[in-house]
């Protein structure tokens, strides 16, 4: 927070109404008024720029600086990682090995509840745990599309999909840097890892079963009730060994790569009386030996191989002030304000994904760097103005961070008393919905949680993972996840209508961390 008072009406309550205007508008310009996400989004940073700066009183040049900030993290490493990402997939596609990867999926089944099970659950969850950052969600929702689902239909279904897995992606990371924070009650990321224990295995066991509700009813359920019960049971049970025993960091990674292999494995003695078509007609494919299956799953490897590199606490140290390649990071103070900047060139996570599409095209005969490079152009071209709205909505969120706006907002909310578990997961959604990362959110609001339990006697550690649990539910329909997924599926300005299809999910299951966490809190 960069000014004096997060207070500027005297009264907490008007201050902070004045502060959640620009979410409200958010939403409203979304899905009442159905604007393109791109003009909400910029319409809603001209009216937050307003506020900080006519109302809260951030000076000019912090008003400014955290738009320049906003928008360079928002191009780098966000965007960065974004267009690295589908670059990697167009190679895929252009080498051949997307078709040989999609039948590898289809030949476990031909009934498409279970390839969703397969792609928009574990493989969705695994790449949240490697990679995050909307990766799971650009990938796993266009391979959606190229077996039949339709591009929005895909797109929700990944977005509520994520709700399982979101709170661990990247590498933990949500979670993993409470222990940078220092909280009161010495809150570490391993007391919260268990304390989500407690909520998040009644989602994780509960989302697949939503899933196939929502692609084929109550029918559908019942017809794979079974390969159903494999995904609950052996993601959300390995879920918590990891998150009570092991710790955050492979929380994600490890149940999704086991639930994958038990429900292909499952699947081979088990398939479905009624196989299950979205448009009626089967996915043709040849059988495909299993060399041929290895060499077209290999950008996956080789993405999930540099990422977990790029993750070690070792590699990161390399770029860390004095160390090798400190040089590679670069800083700058914002001129005309206190507002710093780093751009870490080699260390990002985009850079992860750019060694794995490189490798993957001079190790592939059917792709030359030629064709390779055009695709990467025809990627920028395609994601430059979901990527200009997602700049839009990090320099909100920096706006509202250095205004004041969001301590106010949770300011009010701590002032709730013995009702303030109930409203702990709410603050954590606003988190997530403004900026679109757990890590973020966790960033802004841990502290508070943490410090609000003191004064009402709640167990910290509960408080924060409650803003962690509640922080996932907003990336269902938070406008960062909400483009990535427009712009993948080829719907970019449909966003006001993927919102609404999805808001009413990410509300009811905010409704239950909310109302589970106050009972929480009375035994903890």
């Amino acid at each position: 927070m960069l000014v004096d008072d997060f207070n500027p009406f005297n009264n907490l309550g008007i201050s902070a109404l004045v502060a959640a205007i620009p979410i409200f508008l958010f939403l409203l310009c979304l899905t009442v008024f159905k604007m393109k996400g791109i003009y909400a989004a910029l319409i809603n940073l001209l009216i937050t720029f307003v506020i900080v700066l006519f109302f809260f009183k951030l000076p000019v040049g912090e008003s400014i600086g955290s738009v320049i900030q906003g928008t360079i993290q928002g191009i780098w490493p966000i965007g960065y990682i974004i267009v690295m990402a589908v670059w990697l997939y167009k190679i895929t596609v252009k080498s051949g090995k997307f078709d040989i990867l999609r039948g590898s999926i289809v030949g476990i089944s031909k009934d498409q509840r279970i390839q969703f099970l397969l792609i928009g659950f574990c493989f969705n969850a695994f790449l949240e745990g490697a990679a995050g950052f909307g990766v799971p969600i650009a990938i796993c929702s266009v391979l959606l599309v190229s077996v039949g689902f339709k591009p929005l239909q895909a797109a929700m279904l990944c977005l509520i999909a994520n709700g399982a897995s979101g709170a661990f992606g990247a590498i933990g990371i949500p979670v993993g840097i409470i222990d940078t924070f220092g909280l009161e009650g010495n809150v570490t990321s391993m007391k919260v890892s268990m304390m989500t224990a407690l909520t998040l295995p009644i989602i994780n066991f509960t989302i697949p079963f939503l899933l196939i509700w929502l692609i084929d009813g109550i029918k559908g359920i019942k017809e794979v009730l079974p390969a159903i019960l494999v995904t609950s049971i052996t993601y959300t049970i390995s879920q918590a060994f990891m998150t009570i025993f092991i710790g955050p960091e492979l929380a994600d990674i490890i149940p999704s790569l086991l639930t994958m292999g038990l429900l292909a494995l499952f699947s081979k003695k088990w398939q479905p009386k009624n196989i299950y078509l979205i448009n009626g007609n089967a996915f043709k494919y040849e059988n495909i030996s299993k060399k041929d299956i290895l060499k077209a799953w290999s950008p996956f490897y080789l993405l999930t191989l540099f990422v977990l590199l790029w993750s070690l606490k070792s590699f990161k140290a390399l770029f860390a002030e004095g160390a090798i390649f400190a040089s590679s990071v670069l800083k700058f103070i914002i001129p005309g304000s206190s507002i710093n900047v780093s751009i870490d060139i080699i260390g990002a996570t985009g850079t992860a994904i750019l060694l794995a599409a490189l490798v993957s095209v001079t190790t592939t005969k059917t792709i030359n760097l030629k064709e390779s490079l055009a695709l990467l152009k025809k990627t920028v071209s395609e994601f430059w103005i979901p990527i200009i709205m997602i700049c839009a909505i990090i320099s909100i969120a920096k706006l509202m961070t250095y205004g004041g706006l969001t301590i106010a907002i949770s300011q009010a909310l701590a002032t709730t008393g013995d009702f303030f578990p109930l409203l702990s997961p709410i603050l954590g959604w606003i988190g997530v919905f403004m900026t679109g990362s757990v890590v973020n959110n966790n960033t802004l609001f841990a502290p508070i949680q943490a410090h609000a339990s003191s004064i009402i006697g709640t167990n910290p550690a509960l408080l924060v993972s409650a803003n962690t649990a509640g922080g996932v539910m907003a990336k269902l329909v938070s406008p960062q996840s909400i483009a990535i997924a427009t712009a993948a599926v080829g719907e970019t300005g449909n966003e006001s209508l993927l919102t609404k299809m999805t808001l009413k999910y990410s509300f009811g299951l905010l409704a239950f961390v909310s109302i589970w966490t106050l009972l929480l809190s009375i035994i903890y």
